[in-house]
């Protein structure tokens, strides 16, 4: 399909007006060294790498052409062939795999993060200036860090919490990795919900990495390695729904059966997993008791208003929407303004604002005069890296004192009458 429907939803297009720079083009380079017409050289693969892996132009393609698969597939070949320097090679494999697919490492990374924070160490290096030897981009990022932990959700309440009155179903929470370390209160809040919802919440311990972060950087064979231990360790707990609150984490889980589809032994397994993963917000909205979010509200006190900004893997491979907005619509007290472009990504999408810092900064500060035209208290997302991107968007325009990011869930459960 080559209609160009895609060209007006894609953000790295909207920057530059480069036909290369948009899915149609990407697909068209892709074509061309599949056919042998072009080499795969750094041209080609820094042109991959510049995709934001946002996946708007799907709801986009009258075609239904699955955009997110060819350029996952595009950048494992590129890696099948590509010879890093020595430093990359160490990073890349520590990364993907000494810490991430190992739970208890990451524990470890979240005990250091907590160390750094908490010992007076993070004043110290503020104080010296020892953060000028990084790049400006992972001094910005390393301001708006929340306040890491060496436990996660099942160190600190266990893995097992009965519904609150009558059951209506069970469900198996996916912590995260990065989740588990950096946004430990938000799990624990999904759990409050959850339950408070008339679900049942069991979080296995054995699971791992949603795999996300291989497979947008070429590292499919880990992904799929993740995916096989995830699937036995839900499968296992016998659960009717799996609950994501990171909209990262959740398209990839919707995805194991593509992941998986060439792998007979685990096929259906993928597919029975894959049917049953979900956002919390649909979950809340489609199949929970009703809520009271009145919680702090006081007679004759305004309204706050809030807004949000989508989550582009939850709205564009979830197709989850209008749940969150249902949700801070119920909020009494709140009054829901609907920012422009708030489906148009923010520039996070996992570790790109660390990988192609320019362009990540050109979307966001587009995004945040959207934010600003809104005059709203809060900013809400559902998904950790939109969620530090605001953040960082909201400390680069002085405008704290006024506005807040927050979670979905954490501002929901404040509001939520325990």
């Amino acid at each position: 399909m080559r209609c160009g429907f895609c060209l007006p939803a894609c953000p790295t297009f909207a920057e530059t007006g480069l036909e290369a720079e948009s899915p149609r083009g990407r697909i068209a380079l892709m074509k061309a060294v599949a056919d042998g017409i072009m080499e795969p050289d750094q041209a080609f693969e820094d042109q991959m790498n510049h995709c934001l892996g946002c996946r708007a132009c799907e709801p986009a393609c009258p075609a239904g052409v699955q955009y997110g698969q060819l350029i996952e597939q595009a950048r494992d070949a590129i890696e099948d062939h590509k010879e890093h320097k020595t430093w990359v090679k160490v990073t890349r494999n520590t990364a993907f795999k000494a810490v991430f697919p190992h739970q208890q490492r990451m524990k470890w990374v979240g005990r250091g993060l907590q160390f750094y924070q908490k010992s007076g160490l993070r004043t110290v290096a503020h104080a010296t200036g020892a953060m000028k030897l990084f790049p400006k981009h992972m001094r910005d990022m390393e301001k708006i860090l929340p306040d890491a932990s060496g436990q996660g959700v099942v160190e600190k309440i266990g893995d097992r919490h009965p519904a609150k009155g009558e059951k209506v179903a069970t469900v198996a929470l996916f912590r995260g990795c990065i989740m588990d370390v950096l946004f430990t209160e938000t799990n624990i809040h999904t759990v409050d919900l959850l339950t408070a919802a008339g679900f049942e919440v069991v979080i296995p311990r054995q699971q791992n990495c949603c795999g996300a972060l291989h497979a947008h950087s070429g590292e499919a064979e880990g992904a799929r390695d993740l995916a096989r231990r995830n699937i036995k360790t839900f499968k296992d707990a016998g659960v009717d729904y799996i609950v994501s609150n990171a909209g990262g984490c959740g398209a990839i889980l919707t995805e194991y059966d593509h992941l998986l589809h060439e792998d007979p032994q685990w096929r259906d397994d993928a597919v029975w997993f894959a049917d049953r993963v979900i956002d919390i917000s649909d979950l809340l909205v489609r199949a929970g008791r009703s809520l009271d979010f009145s919680q702090g509200q006081q007679a004759g006190e305004p309204p706050v208003t809030i807004t949000y900004q989508d989550s582009c893997h939850l709205r564009n491979v979830m197709r989850s929407a209008d749940a969150p907005r249902k949700l801070m619509r119920s909020v009494e007290g709140a009054q829901y303004v609907e920012m422009k472009n708030a489906d148009r990504c923010c520039g996070s999408a996992g570790i790109y604002n660390i990988t192609q810092p320019v362009m990540a900064g050109q979307i966001l500060d587009h995004k945040m005069e959207h934010v600003e035209a809104t005059g709203a208290s809060y900013l809400l997302t559902s998904n950790p890296g939109c969620l530090l991107q605001m953040k960082h968007g909201i400390e680069e325009q002085g405008i704290g004192k006024q506005m807040k990011a927050v979670h979905i869930v954490d501002f929901l459960h404040e509001r939520m009458q325990k």
